[in-house]
């Protein structure tokens, strides 16, 4: 527990994964200009963001400026829920690369086990059809083969639906990117992730983001949280993210302060010791993420949340 050395995570495909990176989701461009300044070499995009034009213009900018270069930079996105028929995953991946002005990506992820219509329904349920994934997977696997993504996997999967994909898979998932964090440990999806190589990305790592929700879900004023921080000298967010890069996932917290982006990537000359490490496991375990749009008794699709996380609710 106490090595130091966790800046990089290595894929099934032998390609690193920096351990910590910089969710883009409602991000500001500046803040992902000030993220790669500071050191930050993980940007974790999605089509849905609808901002990938803008951190494309930025990476751009920052490329010419020699501030760093591609191959420093560790670029993940998502194949978005209505572009899971075989013939539109390459025309997803071709939009994203032309948004993000690259020429591949190192991850590239199916962002949910789930499945939508293309355009508009009457309504909102009818847009829920069931997912194809062997179907879906076979045309990332062909991107995959082609090197315009250096590595294929997928966000959202229970351990169900990974372990379902993983039987039927040529080219494993290099990774799973779900909710995870000291209230949410995911224990029984870790070990199946530790078990077969695939690498675990932890968003949200500091408790929820979503509108509406406390404002990190009530993670940050945890008690063992918050004791353990104090023993440390450091900052609840420190911990949190501390504990996520100990138990071997990459976390891609996200801030709109420079300041919080500073202390955010300040994780690697300590470590959380054993004895206080094991306390974590004395957390409610809390799932913040409810997508109810995912779910409709009436669709084609999942009825409900429990059968969309296969009873890790």
């Amino acid at each position: 527990m106490g090595d130091n050395n966790l800046k990089y995570f290595e894929l099934n495909t032998g390609a690193k994964i920096p351990s910590i990176g910089l969710g883009t989701y409602a991000t500001p461009p500046d803040m992902v200009v000030a993220a790669i300044k500071l050191g930050y070499r993980h940007i974790d995009c999605a089509h849905i963001y609808q901002n990938e034009k803008q951190v494309g213009q930025v990476l751009k900018q920052l490329f010419e400026e020699g501030v760093v270069k591609r191959e420093e930079l560790f670029i993940t996105s998502k194949l978005w829920n209505y572009d899971h028929e075989p013939e539109d995953v390459p025309k997803a991946l071709d939009r994203t690369l032309a948004d993000l002005q690259l020429d591949y990506l190192d991850l590239y992820l199916i962002h949910w086990p789930a499945k939508e219509k293309k355009g508009p329904v009457s309504n909102a349920y009818e847009k829920l059809l069931r997912p194809d994934i062997p179907g879906t997977w076979k045309a990332m696997e062909a991107l995959y083969d082609s090197g315009k993504v250096r590595a294929i996997g997928v966000s959202n999967f229970s351990t169900k639906k990974l372990q379902d994909l993983l039987e039927v898979a040529r080219v494993p998932p290099a990774a799973n990117q779900v909710e995870c964090h000291p209230m949410w440990q995911q224990e029984k999806l870790h070990e199946l992730c530790k078990s077969k190589g695939v690498h675990l990305s932890a968003y949200s790592p500091l408790g929820s983001q979503a509108p509406g929700a406390k404002k990190d879900g009530g993670l940050l004023e945890d008690p063992v949280l918050c004791q353990v921080a104090e023993k440390l000298g450091k900052s609840p967010a420190q911990v949190a993210l501390r504990w996520g890069i100990q138990m071997g996932h990459s976390v891609l917290p996200k801030t709109s302060s420079e300041a919080r982006l500073k202390q955010n990537l300040d994780l690697f000359d300590w470590s959380i010791p054993e004895d206080l490490f094991c306390k974590f496991s004395e957390i409610k375990q809390v799932k913040f993420l409810k997508p109810m749009s995912m779910v409709h008794e009436k669709s084609a699709g999942f009825k409900s949340l429990e059968e969309l996380w296969d009873g890790e609710v």
